[in-house]
């Protein structure tokens, strides 16, 4: 676990922790709490991880959070946990609580045209070697895996395609890694963060762990409420505060987490 920003004081966090009346756990999902996986169905948590998951919810002094871009339907088969935990899908588009019930955001009907128009382009797209994920809020094409040129062009066909639609229509363009997606304004990771801190405390302990560069929202959105913690092989530029790799040091974290917890018993 690496520092990136000398003014965080990793200790004092972990013993804020011990001693907060309310605290949160946000965890991307792909690339943080799970590899990556060129059938997405297989992209099951590291070894460990879903075991320090569940030793967390069992403390019941957590509230534990899955900010995932997958929808929900694909995301919570895959966690498997021993208890239900809150689960944001589609970047904030949709969102499941633990008790059960669910929530999503209505879209205008310009923009689901918009995004009708667009999937039909993306056959253009499939054909060149894409794979296709279209969600209720938006349309993702992925390339991860295939060869670099491919990739590039991909990217750029999709930019010609759908650039159209990021200047109206409610649509807005966002890259990650490995792809491109055209999602309806308004739902972002960042807007999912927000939401989270404004139901807690203002002296709640709040952690962000995330890989992606859809992280890097809820980042920006935590700095200077919460500790932003970058989780990937290697280093990129980025807004959080800490990094650290998966999965030992993921592993080691969320330890620590549980021990911290385990001190307001």
């Amino acid at each position: 676990m690496k520092k990136l920003r000398s003014a965080i004081d990793v200790d004092s966090f972990f013993d804020g922790l011990g001693n907060a009346r309310q605290c949160a756990l946000l965890l991307d999902y792909d690339g943080t709490l799970a590899p990556f996986h060129v059938q997405p169905e297989g992209a099951v948590p590291y070894p460990g991880v879903r075991e320090a998951l569940n030793r967390i919810l069992a403390q019941g002094r957590t509230r534990i959070v899955i900010v995932t871009g997958r929808t929900l339907g694909d995301l919570i088969p895959l966690l498997a946990l021993d208890r239900a935990v809150e689960v944001w899908g589609e970047h904030g588009g949709e969102r499941a609580y633990p008790e059960g019930n669910r929530e999503r955001a209505t879209l205008s009907e310009v923009t689901l045209k918009a995004l009708g128009r667009a999937t039909l382009e993306a056959q253009e797209l499939q054909a060149l070697g894409a794979r296709c994920e279209r969600k209720a809020s938006g349309i993702a094409i992925h390339w991860r895996n295939l060869p670099i040129k491919t990739a590039q062009t991909i990217r750029i066909r999709a930019l010609a395609l759908w650039g159209k639609y990021a200047t109206i229509n409610g649509l807005k363009l966002h890259d990650f890694d490995g792809g491109i997606e055209l999602r309806a304004r308004g739902h972002s990771k960042a807007d999912a963060v927000k939401t989270i801190l404004s139901e807690m405390d203002d002296d709640a302990i709040v952690a962000y762990l995330g890989d992606d560069q859809t992280d890097e929202d809820a980042f920006a959105a935590l700095q200077g409420k919460g500790l932003s913690v970058l989780v990937r092989d290697t280093l990129r530029p980025t807004r959080a505060d800490l990094w650290l790799t998966p999965p030992e040091e993921l592993l080691q974290f969320m330890a620590r987490w549980e021990l911290a917890r385990a001190k307001t018993a």
